[in-house]
């Protein structure tokens, strides 16, 4: 038996309201039982002659209608194409029912409304919303390499404007409760008390009017715009999506044909249209593997980052961080912006001043402005103390140390700060390659002791690897992965080792572009093959955006560690010899000579590169992609023999949100899944001059023998 999820009450004689409130849930989603249970409960108002209105609500706080079952659209990912139809038309008709019931239908949404939800409240006749923070409306599926299915392709154009439609369901961003109204989503936005009986108030304006009645007549139909403004409209935003997905995503592109196609039609045909073009992106390779995404993304909400124990973390509320450099003041601004109190301090006054600047304009940058708000800055400045006080610095719940990359000068500080911290306080470090065990070494209290590693750029990039040392403690890890959570990022626990995940599996690939251009290859087909494959720069730039002295340095690092199969080749140390360090001195494999200060051919680099060339032949661009992407993955590989992650799912979810790795193939794991593991055995092969950096893993052997998959 299904509990039941949708309540009817009648709070007047003649309005009915349906509450949805799934059990022992925090979101509502729409499954097939409670479609079944919305289809009877329509069936038994259809049929009372005594209803002036039906209002949807939700008893979730912050939520409306989070979307379909995602979990119902795996197990339905092999339907055939009748099938995947049949779904489709069975939510835009019961859907439909409420454009065409008796009387007025109103969705009374008080936040999250997307997806199915968002298609849900698009059949209503009218929307009213709460002014909740967490208002927000919108058609997600492009990012799950679909689009709306249950008529939200014919809905939209009609309420909203064909313009206003195409911009929401190819871009898949939701809009706020103000933005709903202006486009005319929303009759109203009121207070969060005042949903209900705003809602109550529009069923009896529209029985007054009956405006509602001429909407459903004018909605049924085709959409008003001569030929001429459609097909404007098509090439424009046929030219916005090419830019931004660059051909790798089918989803924006079927979505804008359908829209524009089913314009013309009637909102019947258009949603037999949208059924047809539905059955061919479901099911598809990017489908499924933007499906992987989204599940990767919702088992890291659930994680606390320590297994089989319940573990209570401490309640972090003041943060100090240690250096006020780029990654520092990135770090400190993350935790102004969500309203932690935040010690900033710096060994160097003038770096510590222009570091406070940075972190209350990056805290404050308002992306509609595209520059901080200064408004936003004044209420965020008392969060903020620029101090030099050691007794200030050691105040805090969590002190994360972001120095430069040198173990003696982060073991000196934590040599004098240690003593003054309270018995409780978490010591972190934001390093991204020295091993957490080792930086521990002398450490009064090492169970306090973890890495919490950002990546640059703080304001952008989410992911956050939280690092175990060897004495570390479970209340430590899951105080971290709390904190990093309440801060708007990704974080993912792992075991101490060099370069831990992201940077472990990066150097790889940038290690083997190094070497091809060595064996010959062309700079323009190594970036070409890599962006091809869905990165989004290739690696060549990747070195100049990160620092060649700075990979010099971190390569040395990865070398000590696996000397067996990372090469130290001497071309990086060549370059900067000839102080050629990247986009930071305007020259490193490219010239950054320009006014925009984008990377271009630069001919002398030939000076440099040519003594360091063995041979120079062409290479097609599948031998380029698996020499850069196979080394990535045998690495990942000994990640998982060597047990610095507990599940396969951490290296995809590490690598798409901390390295770029592209979402439509799912992850690094779910895209050799795709290949086979006896696949890749054989793809290895021809690479076996190469060494161990191309000898298949014992893992990799015995699940070519066995054929198991990383995702059972």
């Amino acid at each position: 038996m299904t509990a039941e999820t949708i309540f009817l009450s009648m709070p007047e004689s003649d309005i009915a309201v349906l509450t949805f409130d799934t059990p022992n849930k925090s979101a509502n989603v729409l499954s097939n039982s409670v479609l079944d249970e919305l289809a009877k409960h329509l069936d038994t108002l259809e049929k009372r002659s005594d209803i002036a209105g039906l209002i949807f609500c939700s008893a979730k706080p912050g939520i409306f209608i989070a979307g379909a079952d995602l979990r119902e659209f795996v197990q339905s990912l092999g339907a055939a194409k009748e099938q995947v139809v049949a779904m489709c038309r069975r939510g835009q008709t019961l859907f439909g029912r409420l454009a065409a019931m008796p009387f007025v239908t109103v969705a009374a949404i008080n936040g999250i409304c997307v997806g199915g939800g968002a298609e849900l409240a698009s059949w209503c006749d009218r929307r009213v919303f709460s002014n909740n923070p967490k208002a927000e409306f919108g058609f997600p599926e492009v990012k799950l390499g679909l689009f709306p299915g249950w008529g939200g392709t014919a809905r939209a154009p009609r309420i909203a404007g064909l313009s206003n439609a195409v911009e929401m369901v190819t871009g898949g961003e939701s809009i706020s409760a103000e933005a709903a109204y202006k486009m005319g989503w929303a009759s109203d936005v009121v207070a969060d008390d005042e949903l209900l009986p705003a809602a109550v108030r529009l069923v009896r304006a529209e029985q007054a009017s009956k405006e509602y009645v001429k909407d459903r007549e004018r909605w049924s139909g085709p959409v008003v715009i001569t030929e001429t403004e459609l097909g404007f409209l098509g090439a424009t935003a046929s030219a916005v999506i090419r830019q931004q997905t660059k051909g790798q995503y089918p989803a924006p592109d079927a979505a804008l044909e359908t829209i524009l196609e089913s314009a013309m039609l009637d909102s019947e045909s258009a949603c037999q249209l949208e059924a047809t073009r539905m059955a061919k992106l479901f099911g598809s390779p990017v489908n499924a593997a933007l499906l992987n995404v989204f599940f990767l993304t919702d088992r890291n909400k659930k994680d606390t980052g320590v297994e089989g124990k319940k573990v209570q973390p401490q309640s972090i509320g003041s943060v100090t961080v240690i250096g006020a450099g780029i990654m520092g003041s990135g770090i400190a601004a993350a935790n102004v912006k969500r309203g932690l109190a935040v010690a900033l301090t710096d060994a160097a006054h003038d770096s510590l001043v222009k570091g406070g600047r940075n972190v209350l304009e990056e805290a404050a940058f308002d992306r509609t402005l595209k520059s901080p708000n200064v408004e936003r800055m004044l209420e965020l400045a008392p969060l903020l103390n620029l101090t030099s006080s050691d007794q200030e610095v050691a105040a805090s719940d969590l002190v994360i140390e972001a120095i430069v990359e040198n173990e003696k000068a982060k073991r000196s500080i934590y040599a004098k700060l240690e003593p003054l911290l309270r018995p409780e306080a978490i010591l972190a470090s934001n390093t991204s390659t020295i091993p957490i065990t080792k930086l521990a070494a002398g450490l009064q209290r090492p169970e306090r002791f973890c890495g919490i590693h950002f990546f640059n750029p703080v304001r952008r990039m989410k992911l956050v690897e939280v690092i175990r040392g060897e004495k570390t403690s479970d209340e430590t890890i899951a105080t971290a992965v709390a904190y990093a959570k309440g801060i708007g990022k990704i974080p993912i626990v792992m075991n101490d080792g060099p370069g831990f995940l992201v940077n472990r599996l990066l150097f790889p690939y940038m290690h083997e572009a190094i070497e091809l251009l060595c064996d010959g290859a062309d700079i323009k087909a190594i970036e070409r093959a890599s962006k091809s494959f869905g990165m989004p720069m290739g690696p060549i730039e990747l070195y100049d955006l990160v620092g060649i002295d700075t990979a010099v340095y971190a390569s040395q690092t990865m070398f000590e560690a696996f000397p067996d199969r990372v090469v130290s080749s001497p071309l990086l140390p060549a370059m900067v010899a000839a102080k050629r360090l990247g986009k930071k001195t305007g020259r490193g494999f490219y010239s950054y000579d320009n006014k925009k200060g984008r990377p271009e051919p630069d001919a002398s680099l030939a000076e440099v590169i040519g003594p360091h060339v063995r041979e120079q032949r062409e290479f097609s661009q599948d031998e380029l992609t698996m020499r850069l992407f196979l080394p990535m993955f045998l690495e990942a590989t000994r990640v998982l023999e060597d047990r610095i992650v507990r599940d396969p799912r951490d290296i995809d979810l590490g690598l798409i949100f901390g390295l770029g790795f592209p979402p439509f193939k799912g992850g690094l794991m779910f895209w050799a899944d795709t290949l086979g593991a006896a696949t890749i055995v054989e793809m290895l092969k021809p690479f076996a001059a190469l060494g161990n950096r191309m000898a298949p893993t014992k893992l990799l052997l015995e699940m070519a023998a066995s054929g198991a998959k990383f995702y059972k």
